[in-house]
């Protein structure tokens, strides 16, 4: 009985358990070298975005200025006293937003475009209007880009409002680029355009504390503990809103300055003693909204003459203050 010839056994190539931890190793080592790369990359993009968009909000006043002879009023005060539009908002034409600003009536209050408002049915795309996202108000690097209550959308890009006075009442002029009730004019900032802040970041659903001290002047206190009041957690988050806490920044504070609050270390901390509704030429608001950043180190400034530059967290109090006036007569330097 003849029978077939087996074919010789061949030895089938592998890698052993070793091998193959070390190829893991190797793989994990690579991962670890390139992700702080990635991830600086990354920031880069998402900085580049951000300054993009304050300086088209910087030139989007410019242009606002020269349609209608001013820079658009941080604050409109309406009848009723409450409910004043943004400057933002006033800037949505010149940043390709003309249809959602031609839904806007100032004289109605941005709350009656909710439903159920005594104006209900006011609304942009049946939706409405206070809680629409504004891309061009947000960074991209804001960790809670999203809607408040189903009423209102966050901002980041806000308005320099000087360094501590806001409104009294009666003049309405306050000291920064910007101010409520009366737009300021370009022939007003003699300080220089380009030694003016315009825009500034701050962070959505920053906790912030009002109504609480009555404040007969508009003197800058040496020191303040920004505690005071009531608390909310609800600073930077209605585009619409053109009171302080929302649409605006002072320079009081540093960029960035943190403190321990609800347990927890170095938070972003605002204060205004009333809101500008409530203002009277004895007794004007006053606050300390400081400018606030995701990007690590800085904060991203676009300045009257339409430039952006970084601010380092470190900078010079009196200096940073300067910058937020602009009648104010300092010499200032932004190296």
């Amino acid at each position: 009985m003849k029978t077939r010839p087996q074919s010789p056994r061949t030895n089938k190539a592998g890698f052993t358990l070793v091998e193959l931890l070390v190829v893991i190793a190797i793989i994990g080592i690579l991962i670890a070298l390139l992700l702080p790369a990635v991830q600086q990359a990354r920031e880069a993009a998402r900085r580049m975005s951000c300054t993009n968009n304050m300086k088209q909000l910087a030139l989007a006043s410019h242009n606002f200025h020269d349609t209608f002879g001013a820079f658009p009023p941080s604050w409109h005060k309406i009848a009723s006293g409450v409910g004043g539009w943004s400057g933002q908002a006033r800037l949505l034409p010149f940043i390709e937003q003309a249809s959602l600003e031609s839904e806007i009536d100032y004289k109605v209050p941005y709350g009656e475009y909710h439903a159920g408002g005594t104006m209900a049915g006011v609304t942009f795309g049946g939706k409405p209007l206070p809680n629409l996202r504004v891309d061009a108000f947000l960074c991209p690097s804001e960790v809670k880009d999203e809607e408040r209550n189903g009423e209102h959308y966050p901002i980041n890009y806000v308005m320099n409002m000087g360094r501590w006075f806001i409104y009294d009442g009666r003049s309405g002029t306050g000291e920064g680029a910007f101010t409520p009730v009366r737009g300021t004019k370009m022939s007003s900032i003699t300080d220089g355009t380009s030694n003016t802040m315009g825009f500034s970041e701050a962070k959505a659903y920053s906790t912030y504390y009002r109504e609480a001290v009555a404040f007969s002047n508009k003197n800058i206190p040496a020191s303040l503990d920004p505690k005071q009041g009531t608390r909310k957690t609800s600073g930077h988050t209605e585009w619409v809103d053109g009171h302080v806490h929302h649409s605006g920044f002072t320079s009081y504070f540093p960029p960035n300055t943190g403190f321990d609050d609800d347990g927890k270390k170095n938070q972003p901390v605002d204060f205004t003693n009333q809101r500008e509704k409530n203002a009277s030429p004895s007794e004007p608001t006053v606050a300390a909204i400081t400018a606030r950043s995701f990007h690590p180190g800085i904060v991203n400034v676009a300045f009257m003459d339409g430039s952006v530059s970084t601010i380092a967290d470190t900078v010079d109090l009196t200096t940073w203050r300067g910058l937020s006036t602009r009648n104010g007569g300092e010499v200032v330097s932004r190296k």
